[in-house]
């Protein structure tokens, strides 16, 4: 019988016990430029855009970053588990919401353009606070004067009469700009849409099909309003107003996959006609409508 040590001496010389191959190093590029290379932060504004303009654009971009980050951070908190959420979006999984909000916070902003001068004539439509320039210029969208004079500051939220259920999604910078940057297809890549159309339909849509809560528009939007005004602007009260008992009269949406509108609709901005400036949520009335969404805040009273 052969000792141990007689079997590794034996191994060794017929090469089996072979030693290991060297460290392999591979070595970088000359200079390697950083894989984010040509990265764009900072969403484009158009020349065309005076210096208040571009100010206030640039604030009420700002904030919508921060609207939709924030309701990100308060799903990575709390998952699916928490009041706000399982209001908007059931019991889904929150991947769909975190994804969808994240578009908006951390996406490349290269391919995004706002602009101030009109070029396809809809400013000079009643009630027209901007318009996504649809096959005219898909990532594009324009801003109207009336926009300066109705958009409230984040730091209003809950102010002025102001509730979730009750007030237009628009009324604030924050939340307008989220709903114009779901339709550049470099944001919201036709997969956010319109699936619902007034404030009872996102909360139909949650309790009966949320599977495309998580990339609703107006879900995604009313969702971060109040959980901003929970969380940030009147803590642990909020200003989410009374709920409604069903969904709006109109609404054929919420057991339905199709999106009221689509973010790639082809029309023309001027086909549509703009919608009513009452105080209750901005309907929309056919695809480009929604699209090209006038918007007109309340609580005011008045129409602008």
């Amino acid at each position: 019988m052969h000792s141990p040590l007689a079997v590794v001496v034996a191994l060794a010389a017929t090469g089996v016990l072979a030693a290991p191959a060297p460290f392999l190093h591979i070595r970088s590029a000359k200079n390697p430029k950083p894989w984010d290379t040509g990265a764009v932060n900072l969403i484009p504004i158009h020349e065309s855009c005076n210096d208040t303009e571009t100010t206030l654009i640039r604030k009420g971009l700002n904030e919508a970053i921060q609207l939709a980050g924030h309701a990100k951070a308060h799903i990575l908190r709390y998952g699916n588990s928490s009041a706000t959420y399982r209001k908007y979006f059931g019991d889904a999984p929150s991947m769909d919401a975190i994804g969808s909000l994240d578009k908006i916070v951390g996406s490349d902003k290269g391919h995004v353009l706002f602009r101030c001068d009109n070029p396809d004539g809809n400013c000079a439509l009643p009630g027209y606070g901007g318009h996504w320039r649809g096959s005219n210029a898909t990532n594009e969208t324009v801003i109207c004067p009336l926009s300066y004079d109705t958009r409230l500051g984040l730091e209003s939220l809950c102010t002025h009469g102001y509730t979730v259920s009750q007030s237009p999604a628009n009324t604030y910078w924050a939340s307008d700009l989220m709903h114009r940057l779901y339709h550049m297809p470099s944001i919201g890549e036709d997969y956010v849409e319109h699936f619902t159309e007034e404030y009872p339909d996102v909360l139909e849509l949650a309790k009966n099909n949320n599977t495309y809560s998580g990339h609703d528009s107006d879900t995604l939007q009313f969702f971060a309003l109040e959980a901003y005004a929970y969380d940030i602007a009147v803590p642990d009260v909020g200003c989410p107003g009374p709920v409604p008992s069903g969904p709006s009269p109109s609404s054929t949406t919420a057991a339905s996959s199709a999106p009221v509108s689509s973010a790639s609709a082809s029309a023309s901005a001027s086909e549509s006609s703009p919608p009513q400036t009452t105080s209750a949520p901005p309907q929309t009335t056919t695809a480009v409508a929604a699209a090209v969404q006038a918007t007109t805040p309340a609580p005011s009273t008045t129409a602008a």
